[in-house]
């Protein structure tokens, strides 16, 4: 199925741009550009040219397509246009910024200074982006009923052969059926035309009225993060000891020459996209399957940090910096057990839930070797967490055989508890690494990540929740 591409459009606007005119001012244009890879950026759009001002609004919009589950990283550069050429080689450059649609999108405005290049600014000058997605979001609720329509024929007649029989047609618009309310339904013949034609006695063939017609608004995802919803990111990674000796190459926690291995680089994946969408940048990060010190007792829920009271890492490069640190510290030894790390983010999207509003939202991310052993206590935990705000991402390292997390994904069913409990949404995705091992690193993030908008959307459209910061209405 073809997926909906969300579009967004960018608002600019610019202050105390550099003055490169002699006489006047500068006559400012802005670009946009985003990374296709390889040092190499592609121009998507440009604003319109405005003549002698410091502190242009541009009226014109810059488009861009809009993807979760990618890191989009764009460049806004600033140019003091004199001539007519379409190249910009030719003209002043007065400053740019380099960021990414996510950190954009979950500001309700984007402010940053200019730069002439990395760690020179550009004077005092500085740029405001502001996002809104393009998109009319208005669903229109009616509700109809029927007197007196024609008989042998049933309202619902769609035969399996296409061949559906006509009741009747009537023809109206947004503005009449509005008029409808509780007290007062607004009325409508319903015409046959070929009854019509052949019958000077026909009427009709029955009426349809309205009795209340509402426009709702259908809220996305990009409403919920543009409104204000937080989306927080924790880490939990199997430190059972079928991963092997870290010091040993053969083993999946073994930290290769370039400094990677398949936990780490599930955690970039995963984390680059997830952090522009949490404003603190601090994530909690754990472990599971280890003995650890001073008392070598098995965890299930340690901080790598070796901080329960403050478990937080600072960034990505937190996690990273963390993971590396605790490796030698831990001695990795078993059971495979998944529900404690799940029910402690659960007890924080509960807290959060009790809030009563879309505020936050919780993504856990298990990066795992093997097979789970507390199956039918995860099962209840995932059930008990799809009635939350909250998402997990199962990252299946090494070659191991995954079944038992396929299961938990529920792509082939319902997941229900042992006592048959179903999940009230579908909030896990699991993926093995090694169908990724050959891929771009990004592939990784875009197949887990995919799918959080809609479970966000899909939890707070359960709750009745719209977005803290509501979007602004277009007039119709």
């Amino acid at each position: 199925m073809a997926q909906c591409v969300t579009r967004v459009e960018l608002s600019v606007s610019c202050e105390n741009l550099l003055d490169k005119d002699v006489g006047s001012k500068s006559d400012p244009l802005c670009v946009l550009l985003q990374d296709v890879g390889g040092d190499r950026w592609a121009e998507l759009d440009r604003t319109e040219r405005i003549k002698n001002c410091q502190k242009p609004e541009f009226s014109k919009k810059l488009v861009v397509d809009y993807y979760f589950e990618k890191v989009q990283k764009l460049k806004f550069g600033v140019y003091d246009i004199d001539n007519k050429s379409f190249d910009l080689n030719d003209d002043d450059y007065l400053g740019g910024i380099e960021c990414t649609l996510g950190q954009v999108v979950s500001s309700s405005v984007f402010t940053r200074p200019l730069e002439l290049k990395r760690g020179k600014p550009a004077g005092k000058g500085t740029i405001t982006i502001s996002a809104e997605e393009i998109k009319d979001a208005r669903t229109v609720s009616l509700e109809v009923e029927a007197r007196n329509l024609d008989k042998k024929v049933q309202c619902a007649d769609h035969d399996s052969d296409g061949s559906h029989d006509l009741i009747g047609i009537f023809e109206t618009n947004l503005t009449q059926l509005q008029k409808a309310g509780d007290s007062s339904p607004v009325e409508f013949e319903c015409i046959h035309p070929e009854k019509k034609q052949k019958k000077k006695s026909y009427k009709n063939s029955g009426i349809i009225r309205i009795k209340s017609c509402k426009i709702e608004r259908d809220y996305s995802f990009l409403d919920y993060v543009m409104g204000g919803c937080q989306i927080n990111f924790t880490v939990g990674i199997d430190f059972t000891g079928s991963n092997g000796d870290p010091k040993s190459p053969d083993s999946l926690h073994y930290i290769s020459p370039d400094g990677i291995n398949e936990y780490l680089i599930a955690i970039w994946s995963v984390g680059s996209v997830v952090q522009d969408y949490d404003t603190d940048k601090l994530f909690p990060a754990f472990g599971f399957g280890a003995q650890v010190p001073p008392n070598w007792q098995v965890s299930h829920e340690f901080a790598l940090n070796f901080n329960p009271s403050n478990p937080y890492c600072q960034g990505i490069q937190g996690i990273v910096d963390a993971y590396r640190q605790i490796l030698p510290q831990v001695r990795l030894y078993g059971p495979t057990n998944f529900s404690p790390i799940i029910n402690h983010v659960a007890r924080f999207a509960a807290h959060s839930a009790q809030q009563g509003n879309a505020s936050q939202y919780f993504i856990l991310l298990i990066i795992t070797d093997g097979e789970i052993t507390d199956l039918d206590q995860t099962r209840q935990a995932i059930v008990n967490a799809s009635k939350l705000p909250m998402s997990i991402i199962i990252v299946g390292v090494g070659e191991a055989d995954f079944k038992a997390m396929e299961f938990l994904d529920g792509d082939n069913g319902v997941l229900k508890s042992l006592t048959g409990e179903p999940a009230a949404r579908d909030i896990v995705q699991f993926v093995p690494f090694r169908q990724f091992k050959n891929a771009p690193r990004e592939a990784l993030s875009q197949m887990v990540l995919a799918e959080v908008p809609k479970q966000l959307v899909s939890y707070y459209k359960l709750q009745g929740w719209p977005p803290v910061k509501l979007p602004e209405v277009k007039k119709m």
